[in-house]
């Protein structure tokens, strides 16, 4: 479809955060023009939008997340991590189906798109099934490896990325294994040289807790990025979720071998992990995305909380209210996540990127007055103030409706369907 959307604030996120007044154009899956007003007559449009000095804006970019995990929102809280893992999450997963997985990540999306995001990056269970729920309900996913000891295999991993990427224009597969705890040293040597194989990217979760990381110290003598380092397994860049017990050698070591770094600031609150060191990550020149996590440590998909999260931590954190800037998380959001990710071409709206493009509604009280429209995304937003969200050029929600042709009572109603049935007995 070719939509003009016009008398329009928009963030472009393309070097700053300035916001500009004009148009944007899509064509298709691409944007074909963003700027000032212009002359389009004799362009056929199929929809022209007045955006009523709203914003558009790049889609976020959920940057870590479990989508299938829905299932188990509120379903086990106030537990450690460990705990929390071992007694209830594993046991419940190892009852799901394929089915089920492609079901609960469907509710996700409804949820991704209530919050205008617009790609995520996900690691969970039978990826080609969070890739078929994605492509019927229009997602933008990059699929990550969650391989460990108990499954799949190094030659699975290997199947599934030559099978994924390039099987739609939505889907992308990077490699990767769950944790260090979770892999042995025999495991992680099978997964660097398959890496070296294809010189691809690495991603995993990484020093989440004090009691992984002195553990993996214990066993190995080094931290976690320092024992996966020395087996390759950062020779092609890539990244880590959370980050929270990163030592400055560490941090180092990542600015070094291009590393990003997703925080994940709502689960690691809820789960008492930590507070991640965002500020000297930034310090040290790394990539910093942020992602939610899953919707059982979260427990929402909420980037907007997310953001706020980023900043506010750091500041206590540093004891600096002038830490991260909101600016910075705004950027952290949409482009660096887009980045970490391996979607540049998703990252800022421009002619000739991908149309995944948002509109943030100002006619709402809490974006009202108008002092500083950017900052009060990050500080004063909610999903409340997300009136459109697009991916690949089609509108999938706006103004509190689904668009991608699904039923979401279904949707829910399913959801509640299997976790009844796994959670019996």
């Amino acid at each position: 479809m070719k939509i003009r959307f016009y008398n329009a604030r928009i963030l472009t996120m393309d070097g700053n955060c300035d916001l500009t007044e004009g148009e944007l154009w899509t064509d298709g899956e691409k944007i074909s023009y963003v700027g000032p007003a212009k002359d389009c007559n004799g362009e056929n449009w199929d929809r022209e939008i007045d955006c009523q000095g709203n914003v558009l804006m790049p889609g976020f970019k959920n940057a870590h997340t479990h989508s299938g995990m829905t299932a188990m929102r509120s379903f086990a809280d106030d537990m450690p991590l460990q705990e929390w893992l071992n007694t209830k999450i594993f046991p419940l997963e190892a009852k799901m189906t394929e089915q089920d997985n492609y079901d609960l990540t469907c509710l996700a999306i409804l949820e991704y798109l209530t919050g205008g995001v617009t790609s995520i990056f996900d690691m969970y269970l039978s990826p080609k099934d969070i890739a078929r729920a994605c492509i019927d309900m229009g997602m933008r996913c990059v699929l990550v490896s969650g391989l460990n000891k108990f499954g799949p295999s190094v030659e699975e991993m290997e199947r599934r990325y030559l099978s994924l990427n390039g099987m739609h224009p939505l889907i992308s597969y990077k490699m990767g294994v769950h944790a260090e705890y979770t892999c042995d040293r025999a495991l992680l040597e099978e997964v660097s040289a398959l890496l070296h194989k294809y010189q691809v990217p690495f991603y995993t979760h990484m020093s989440e807790t004090k009691l992984e990381t002195d553990e993996c110290v214990e066993r190995y003598g080094m931290t976690p990025p320092q024992f996966f380092n020395s087996l390759g397994l950062f020779d092609f860049g890539g990244g880590v979720y959370h980050g929270v017990y990163l030592t400055e050698e560490d941090m180092d070591l990542f600015a070094d071998k291009k590393i990003g770094v997703v925080t994940n600031p709502g689960s690691n609150t809820k789960l008492a992990s930590g507070i991640a060191p965002v500020g000297r990550f930034l310090e040290k020149g790394l990539c910093v995305g942020i992602g939610t996590d899953g919707p059982s440590s979260n427990n929402c998909l909420d980037m907007f909380r997310e953001m706020f999260l980023v900043t506010g931590l750091a500041k206590l954190l540093q004891k600096d209210a002038s830490a991260v800037d909101a600016h910075e998380v705004l950027k952290m959001a949409t482009v660096n996540g887009a980045h970490i990710m391996g979607i540049p071409e998703a990252d800022v709206l421009a002619a000739g990127k991908l149309a995944d493009v948002i509109m943030i509604d100002l006619h709402q009280p809490n974006m009202q007055p108008l002092n500083n429209i950017t900052k009060n995304i990050v500080y004063s937003g909610s999903k409340q103030n997300v009136k459109m969200t697009m991916i690949n050029g089609k509108i999938l929600y706006e103004d509190g409706k689904f668009l991608n042709g699904v039923d979401a009572e279904a949707i829910y109603a399913k959801a509640n369907e299997i976790i009844a049935r796994l959670s019996e007995g």
